[in-house]
């Protein structure tokens, strides 16, 4: 088997038809269609990207030509028919995506896949989100037979080297996002994130993502003060689920901005996006709080402009203030951190695709094995049903078992020969010393050990 991939991503194609093949709730079908077509899939679908990765065996090539990376190639054969399929199940003309799709073989398409998982091809540098959005494409497409034993064994590799990355590298420990900065701020402050309380004043998108980050620490509870009780309902749903989805148990709250001075002393953590033109939290309001929390300290980020919290508050003792253009300032420096530790990165990404590629040699080479033990293993239990039935038939015995030891032996001895004389005939002095020793070794080993 070899691996190959097929897709668009944020670098490559428009969000219009990003958007048009996404995979969705289609993707058991997805799955079903496409694996029957290839040895074993995985289909990675985000709003940044749709991939198909596929085991291949056909290695003819057809003319079509593709894109890839601003430079026009050819297109093997068995993968313009996944790219087909995948017009085809998407009802999009194939001449329509042709321009925008990016192809890779062996070892491109194993430096993709890793870099991709590790975080280094994504639109946010090093975001960690990707790496489990993977594993989960990959176990949905094991539930609906896309996962056979050796491309399985593929993943599992791509999954402990993308670890690899992230561990030996710092590609992942800066902020490099608001709502990522929020949460890596409660962890420098707060020791035990599940004993938290977040307040999540006005659920705009920018606080939306704030509150994935912030509720991905296990905090204990969340409560959102919102003008439109409508819009956060449906953020207290999504992150309910997001708590279930991940076994932890989660308190929501719901309240109006008018009561911010009653709900405020419950919250370790307060993120702000109101694009109000008031202040909703005043020094008075954060001096009241402390007083009821006994001083315990706050964290207090205000992303809106104008800005929701009074300045002033940060000047209180246990209060840390931090305004969306401190954090961008944090940001940028991380960035700058990260941008050096993907070049670190890349190295061992490399380093990593050739150990996963000699393993998968070493793979290949117990499967030829094996094949071959069981063809020789087939032909000498046919040979001995023979012997047997003339045996039985009353024939000489020496003579029967002459013939069977003379075709058993004449037969496993046609390909070893036959790899010398190749050996031989190509000038590959190293393999044919290698071959001869190995094969005189093995035989004198089985004549001492009788």
């Amino acid at each position: 088997m070899r691996l190959a991939v097929i897709g668009v991503n944020h670098k490559t194609a428009p969000v219009a038809l990003r958007e048009r093949l996404s995979f969705g709730s289609d993707m058991p079908q997805a799955i079903t269609q496409l694996s029957s077509q290839v040895a074993g899939c995985a289909i990675v679908s985000t709003c940044n990207r749709s991939e198909l990765y596929v085991g291949i065996t056909d290695d003819s090539a057809a003319d079509e030509m593709m894109a890839d990376d601003d430079v026009v190639q050819t297109m093997p054969a068995n993968l313009h028919a996944v790219a087909q399929w995948l017009a085809q199940f998407k009802g999009v003309a194939f001449d329509e995506i042709a321009p925008y799709l990016y192809t890779y073989q062996d070892s491109r398409a194993l430096n993709h896949w890793l870099r991709v998982a590790a975080g280094l091809d994504s639109m946010i540098l090093g975001e960690p989100q990707i790496l489990g959005q993977i594993r989960q494409a990959v176990a949905i497409s094991r539930e609906h037979g896309g996962v056979d034993r050796e491309f399985g064994w593929l993943t599992q590799q791509v999954f402990a080297a993308a670890r690899t990355v992230r561990r030996d590298t710092k590609l992942g420990e800066q902020a490099v996002t608001l709502g990522f900065a929020t949460a890596k701020l409660a962890t420098q402050i707060f020791d035990n994130p599940s004993e938290l309380s977040f307040l999540l004043v006005a659920a705009g998108e920018m606080n939306r993502l704030v509150a994935h980050n912030v509720a991905a620490l296990g905090v204990k509870k969340i409560i959102i003060a919102n003008r439109s009780p409508a819009r956060a309902e449906a953020l207290a749903d999504e992150l309910q689920a997001m708590a279930t989805a991940a076994g932890r148990q989660l308190q929501l709250q719901l309240a109006t901005l008018e009561q911010l001075p009653e709900i405020l002393p419950q919250a370790d953590i307060v993120s702000s996006c109101s694009g109000s033109m008031q202040t909703l939290i005043d020094v008075a309001m954060v001096k009241q709080a402390l007083k009821i929390r006994r001083h315990q300290p706050m964290l207090l980020v205000d992303l809106a402009v104008p800005r929701d919290i009074e300045s002033a508050v940060g000047e209180l003792d246990d209060v840390y203030l931090y305004s969306v253009d401190d954090l961008q300032h944090v940001i940028a420096g991380n960035m700058a951190e990260r941008q050096q530790a993907a070049v670190e990165a890349e190295l061992l990404v490399g380093q990593l695709v050739a150990e996963i590629e000699a393993q998968m040699q070493v793979q290949l080479a117990r499967s030829h094995i094996h094949n071959y033990r069981q063809m020789a293993q087939d032909y000498t239990d046919s040979l001995l049903s023979e012997a047997m039935a003339q045996l039985e038939q009353g024939q000489d015995a020496k003579a029967v078992l002459e013939q069977f030891a003379h075709r058993v032996s004449r037969t496993l001895m046609h390909s070893p020969s036959r790899l010398i004389r190749r050996s031989a005939q190509y000038g590959d002095n190293k393999v044919l010393e290698m071959v001869s020793h190995e094969l005189l070794h093995s035989h004198r080993q089985s004549k001492s050990s009788q």
